[in-house]
């Protein structure tokens, strides 16, 4: 699942055609783990090359979106700072939410790639162009992904979709020119 793209025509050729990354968080944008404080409040941590690989591919033109089961103002404020406006929390069904995402942002479901890591995810990942995973994701969920990343969930799994989707439509030279002297 992982290695050159050139060595895997068939994914090159499905994430020329993406035009939405979507993604979940817990184990995808997070490494899973929740941390609770003194108050109780959720505390999570987001990883910054996830982050800026988001800005890229945003930038070339791909559209991102979050769907996740749990809800915070945390992650509202991520979103935020990511420019992400497509978000959707508190959704088990994630197939649902991603439907009623749609109305929002047109878009086939063959133009959607889907990063995911636990058994939630499958319901998308089984209706969407390419399903993608990190390498911590539960088996089911390895079994149906059409691409793994080789970083974990919370440490760059997500730049790496970002870069690989970026890669294949040709944009990723030019993203990344910006800096280089």
């Amino acid at each position: 699942m992982a290695g050159n793209l050139l060595e895997q025509p068939a994914l090159f050729d499905a994430c020329r055609g993406i035009r939405l990354l979507a993604l979940d968080v817990d184990g995808v944008l997070t490494d899973g783990r929740l941390y609770f404080g003194a108050e109780g409040e959720a505390l999570k941590a987001f990883n910054t090359l996830d982050g800026h690989g988001i800005k890229m591919l945003q930038k070339s033109g791909v559209a991102v979106a979050i769907i996740t089961g749990r809800r915070s103002d945390f992650l509202a404020r991520r979103a935020q700072d990511l420019g992400i406006r497509l978000l959707i929390q508190g959704r088990e069904d994630k197939f649902d939410a991603l439907q009623e995402l749609l109305t929002e942002y047109p878009c086939a479901l063959e133009a959607i790639a889907f990063m995911g890591d636990d058994y939630p995810d499958l319901s998308v990942m089984a209706r969407v162009g390419l399903a993608f995973a990190p390498p911590n994701a539960c088996s089911p969920v390895l079994a149906r992904a059409h691409w793994c990343s080789l970083r974990r969930g919370g440490e760059g799994a997500v730049r790496e979709a970002c870069d690989l989707i970026m890669q294949a439509q040709g944009t990723f030279e030019s993203a990344l020119a910006g800096y280089l002297p």
